[in-house]
């Protein structure tokens, strides 16, 4: 019953922040208090309490640390026009019969190299729901597009934040998890190109192609040179290169290529790495502001919380109960199925995507077969599902930097068919291990 009473008010807290407009940080520093207090009535001392929300925060202290670094990659790719040259050049790509397949594409590339779903609908996603707006295409489905092409790379690139907080999470490596993640991806990926290219031909209108290039033009000199920060992450990435020295080499490209090809002073590039990228030019700010160590301290401040709430949840047994329902539903329905039912309640109560990763995680920790199976399985739900919920913020803060309208979310169509053939081929791999074990523990009788 203390459970239930605790848990409830930990929910009360983040709808409450959430309709009112206030910070959720706050809903999550009450719930730390809730769990604390939780762990009082159940017998535990404060210090025994200090000390496992200490083990929580451990677990992740390393992409703490890593944050920091994606604040000053994202920031100085801006200052060293990574960005825009990256945005000139595939939006010269798009037509209006494909536009949609493109949109996708294009978002799917910029949040690959950029890890970071927000951070690319701030930048590609506005360029394309701008494009969208001047050839008469359907807002709804271009800002679907986005959104899926945004969490494409949110839950596979390299310098992910939520990547590499599965990684911490469940002790795997990045590269292994990508290579799996890749294979889960094709058909999904393939269905979802197949039907955006079909709704582009159905709503094609025949409009024009919008060139941003003269736009950018205006703040950075646009050559091929200022793709090498990005052109290194992808090379070390194949060499699977420690992430922290991937996005420490690019940073250091980045800040060189500020400084000798966009004639930008180092002091300057430092104080961009450290605050963000701000542009004089208020077409340019809009679309490029952004970025630096500052810009990671509230997604720091979360996650840090966050975790805290695994050590206590673990130590309390606050979650043994429910983990044991969620145990049977695993059982009954596979535990890819039983992860995705629980991520669809957590996600709307949790309305963030780095708790809902966290408490999918303290559920079901211990049922798979290995840590990998863990690992993609929180990609393949977790990740990909929380940004479907119109409350949470993985939904909200995106589609409110593109300007579009939560319909839009139903037209993220990579985000349900992912999780829908991961589901369907769960079932499908588990029929034969059923039959397995109904023909290994068959015994026929003996006449005496």
């Amino acid at each position: 019953m203390l459970e239930t009473v605790s848990l409830a008010a930990f929910m009360i807290g983040l709808f409450v922040c959430l309709l009112s407009g206030i910070s959720i940080v706050y809903a999550l520093m009450a719930g730390y208090l809730i769990f604390f207090g939780y762990g009082l009535v159940r017998g535990h001392s404060a210090a025994e309490l200090l000390r496992m929300s200490g083990s929580g925060v451990r677990k992740v202290r390393n992409i703490l640390i890593t944050f920091g670094l994606i604040g000053m990659l994202t920031a100085l790719w801006r200052a060293a026009g990574t960005i825009p040259a990256v945005v000139s050049y595939s939006s010269q790509l798009i037509r209006p019969s494909a536009f949609f397949m493109f949109v996708f594409l294009l978002n799917c590339l910029v949040s690959v190299l950029t890890g970071t779903s927000l951070g690319t609908a701030a930048t590609m996603g506005v360029i394309c729901m701008a494009i969208g707006s001047a050839t008469r295409m359907s807002p709804v489905i271009t800002g679907g597009a986005v959104i899926s092409g945004a969490y494409f790379g949110d839950r596979c690139s390299p310098v992910s934040t939520s990547a590499l907080l599965v990684c911490e999470l469940t002790g795997t490596d990045i590269y292994d998890n990508i290579r799996r993640m890749a294979a889960s991806s094709v058909l999904p990926l393939g269905l979802t190109c197949l039907l955006y290219y079909l709704m582009g031909i159905a709503g094609a209108n025949g409009g024009v192609t919008l060139n941003v290039r003269p736009i950018f033009e205006r703040g950075f000199v646009i050559h091929w040179l200022a793709v090498l920060p990005a052109a290194v992450i992808l090379a070390l990435s194949v060499f699977k290169v420690k992430v922290r020295m991937t996005l420490s080499v690019s940073i250091a490209v980045a800040f060189l290529t500020g400084m000798f090809l966009q004639h930008t002073g180092p002091l300057e590039l430092l104080k961009t790495a450290v605050y963000g990228y701000r542009a004089a030019d208020p077409e340019l700010a809009a679309m490029m502001n952004g970025g630096g160590m500052m810009s990671m301290v509230r997604l720091a401040v979360i996650i840090t919380i966050s975790s805290s709430y695994a050590g206590l949840f673990e130590g309390t047994h606050l979650l043994d109960h429910l983990k044991l329902h969620m145990e049977e539903v695993g059982r009954s329905f596979t535990l890819y199925g039983g992860m995705l039912f629980a991520t669809i309640v957590v996600a709307a109560i949790a309305c963030n995507q780095t708790l809902t990763i966290i408490l999918v995680h303290q559920l079901f920790c211990g049922q798979e077969r290995e840590r990998g199976e863990m690992a993609v399985n929180l990609e393949n739900t977790a990740v990909v599902v929380a940004p479907l919920i119109p409350w949470s913020i993985a939904a909200a803060a995106p589609l409110a930097s593109i300007g579009a309208t939560p319909s839009s979310l139903l037209a993220a169509c990579y985000l349900y068919l992912l999780p829908l053939c991961c589901l369907i081929g769960s079932l499908i791999k588990r029929r034969p291990e059923s039959a397995a074990r109904v023909g290994m523990g068959f015994r026929p009788l003996r006449h005496s």
